[in-house]
């Protein structure tokens, strides 16, 4: 099964959820007329890393995103996996990871899990408490946000429960870019499994970021890679490969977790 996957390198403005609808839709009508499968948005594409104003602007239950995407979903018959949102609940604000399908339903929804103190993420932030795993095309895929690809037991978590492919969403430094794409490599090549990483561009008041969004196949050969600049990275992946590549080398039946504790 081939799917054509886009994702948007954005470069998003720091606090200003309204402007970065605007440069998100702008991005997405020209990202549709390659036609894709599946749309990919960064991690906190809406607000950037404002995280001390969250309160004021996070978005109430992810209405307004789930809103926006829905729509584009089902206008134009493409799946989109939303990048996260600030998603302000009685709880606490979420770094929430949303997954429309192509006929505008909202299908998941995944708090990230491993909170980055380095950016006091911590400190405004409430750690999610449930898996990644969604299925699209009748096919099983697992979202991931950023700091989260630091942890590879949580990625096996989901490859072996059959996950073919993973979505990270992110807004990753230029600073640590060499750990960013050995990282997205190894998890691609030790899972056996397509890794699509969208992360963003530009800068905020304390950062600047990579960009360098790739799309990586189970060999680990990326097929798609970006620049430091806002720029539309895409690829075609075939999941067939993933049991290909599987077959080939049997990682999954060779695991002997008993010991691993």
């Amino acid at each position: 099964m081939k799917l054509k996957i886009t994702c948007l390198q954005m470069d998003i403005m720091f606090g200003k959820p309204k402007k970065n609808y605007e440069a998100a839709d702008a991005m997405i009508e020209k990202a549709l007329t390659s036609n894709p499968d599946v749309i990919v948005l960064p991690e906190l594409w809406t607000t950037g890393y404002d995280l001390t104003r969250l309160d004021d602007i996070a978005d109430q239950g992810a209405a307004a995103a789930l809103a926006f995407l829905k729509g584009i979903a089902k206008n134009n018959h493409v799946h989109l996996v939303g990048g996260s949102v600030a998603n302000k609940t009685a709880d606490g604000v979420y770094n929430t990871l949303l997954v429309v399908d192509k006929n505008g339903e909202p299908i998941h929804q995944y708090s990230k899990l491993h909170l980055f103190k380095l950016m006091n993420e911590h400190l405004y932030l409430t750690g999610g408490k449930a898996k990644g795993a969604f299925s699209l095309e009748n096919r099983l895929f697992a979202g991931m946000i950023c700091y989260d690809i630091r942890f590879p037991e949580w990625i096996r978590a989901h490859t072996a429960e059959g996950a073919e492919a993973l979505f990270v969403v992110a807004e990753w430094p230029l600073a640590r870019l060499a750990h960013w794409r050995a990282l997205l490599i190894a998890r691609a090549i030790e899972n056996q499994c397509y890794v699509i990483a969208c992360n963003r561009a530009g800068s905020d008041p304390e950062n600047v970021f990579a960009g360098h969004s790739m799309i990586i196949d189970p060999w680990g050969e990326v097929l798609a890679e970006g620049s430091e600049d806002k720029e539309i990275v895409e690829a075609e992946i075939d999941l067939d490969k993933v049991k290909e590549v599987r077959t080939m080398i049997p990682i999954f039946t060779d695991r002997r977790p008993e010991f691993y504790q």
